[in-house]
């Protein structure tokens, strides 16, 4: 039964570090999350996500394949923005030296605490999330078998799944003018041996997904920039990593994720059309696909769900990075989604493309710098969820419904109706005849587009 009140517990990590260890939890006083129905005012419980019921023929945790980020949730540096390296984020488990191997290791045990209490699939990672890089490759690799063992034996014990793990080629100085863009040979070398690292690890916690996300391939200034070079540089990157995966049997899908600006001035991902197009200009368009974050799809001037919808449309929807931002900022804010029309919008495609597997919706979201409580961690999350999967259930019924496709099968009757208009389709047709068709029957006849109707049709399904 749902609950009808509810008060904000005291300060859950009170208790001594000591006494949690023996204890073996992190996260004491939170039980695993449960769904409690629409009514509920728990902030810790589920009014939506109901992982197990099926809808339109899959189970909601098929259909949202939810993920949690190790970056923004466990690597140390939460409470912090462009603003202040300073953490308002204090967690008992980050004691003693950040950098240190046990410090990353501990963060495993909370990591998976957190993904089964939250009742979450999958989680996803840099390679600089999860090990430290100690002071040369060598260290750093050394650093992430070890993690990784771990990694892969949490996951055997629990049954969460590594959605997709990448290497980050961007917050290092080497990186400074890029890794695969770089005009400096020995950046792209360290960048393409932390992507053959990265690839070994992914095909041995199995990951869905490789991601590739090009934080610095771009340009501040053109003046200083061959840019033809920079994107042949780019192409040879992504084919060496394809060659590879082959060469090693790794099953996992690639994706690309477009972002506009930040931190450089011009992105040479930016967005889904631009990225798709490069593809097919370097012959690399099966083998990628690309991993949408809407909150990067508003830097480039797009609404929302654009960047899902026109990528879905070209067969490239592989993964989404499900976060919100801003509009009248300037940034990347990363905020957990808690619009449920846009939600509505995003899941609609993902349900219009029968799901979004091997991808999934990969919360990479922070929280703000002033939710400092340990609990604010699974509200954000619960929220997430709770607003994707009201997204689902809103979605499927406007497909099981039909109006929208009814204005959509009037609109462009006359594609279905007119035999030349197959042959248009087909590819068969000449310009003659379909002059000839034209001077015959005139005028097009005026047929409205229904858009206020539909926009506010759509508010049925919210």
């Amino acid at each position: 039964q749902a609950s009808k009140s509810w008060a904000l517990s005291p300060l859950i990590m009170s208790e001594p570090p000591a006494k949690r260890a023996k204890n073996g939890e992190f996260f004491p006083g939170i039980a695993k999350i449960k769904y409690e129905g629409p009514e509920s005012v728990n902030p810790l419980a589920f009014k939506y996500y109901q992982p197990d019921e099926v809808i339109m023929g899959k189970k909601m945790r098929d259909w949202c394949r939810f993920a949690v980020c190790w970056w923004h949730t466990f690597n140390g540096q939460m409470g912090t923005d462009p603003f202040s390296s300073m953490r308002t984020h204090h967690r008992d488990w980050d004691t003693g030296d950040l950098n240190s191997m046990d410090t990353y290791l501990t963060r495993v045990d909370v990591g998976f605490e957190f993904f089964q209490k939250l009742g979450v699939d999958f989680y996803c990672f840099h390679d600089v999330d999860v090990a430290p890089q100690g002071k040369s490759l060598k260290e750093f690799q050394a650093n992430l078998d070890v993690i990784s063992d771990k990694l892969l034996a949490k996951q055997k014990e629990t049954g969460i799944k590594l959605l997709w793990a990448t290497q980050n080629l961007f917050s290092h100085t080497r990186y400074k003018d890029g890794a695969a863009t770089s005009p400096n040979f020995d950046a792209f070398a360290y960048g393409c041996a932390q992507t053959k690292k990265m690839l070994d690890i992914g095909k041995k916690l199995d990951a869905d997904t490789h991601v590739f996300w090009g934080g610095r391939e771009g340009f501040a200034t053109a003046l200083n920039t061959n840019v033809k070079t920079e994107l042949d540089h780019l192409a040879t990157f992504l084919k060496l990593a394809v060659a590879y995966k082959k060469k090693i049997d790794f099953k996992a899908q690639f994706a690309i994720e477009p972002k506009a600006r930040e931190p450089t001035a011009h992105q040479y991902d930016y967005d889904a059309q631009t990225v798709i197009g490069f593809l097919h200009q370097y012959g690399l368009e099966k083998e990628f696909k690309v991993n949408i974050e809407p909150n990067h799809t508003t830097l480039a001037g797009h609404d929302y769900e654009h960047d899902l919808r026109m990528a879905s449309a070209c067969g490239m929807l592989g993964s989404i990075d499900c976060n919100a931002g801003q509009p009248y900022l300037g940034w990347d804010t990363d905020e957990f989604p808690s619009d449920p029309r846009k939600s509505l919008l995003c899941m609609l495609i993902v349900v219009q493309q029968n799901g979004i597997a091997p991808g999934g919706n990969n919360f990479d979201c922070k929280l703000r710098r002033e939710s400092t409580d340990l609990e604010d961690m699974f509200i954000a999350h619960i929220g997430g969820m709770d607003c994707l999967a009201r997204g689902l259930i809103g979605a499927c019924k406007l497909v099981q419904e039909g109006l929208v496709q009814k204005v959509l099968d009037a609109r462009y009757s006359t594609w279905s109706s007119s035999p030349l208009a197959k042959k248009v389709e087909d590819g068969v047709a000449t310009l003659e005849e379909i002059e000839a068709y034209a001077m015959k029957t005139g005028e097009p006849a005026m047929k409205s587009g229904k858009q206020e109707y539909l926009e506010q049709l759509l508010n049925r399904y919210i």
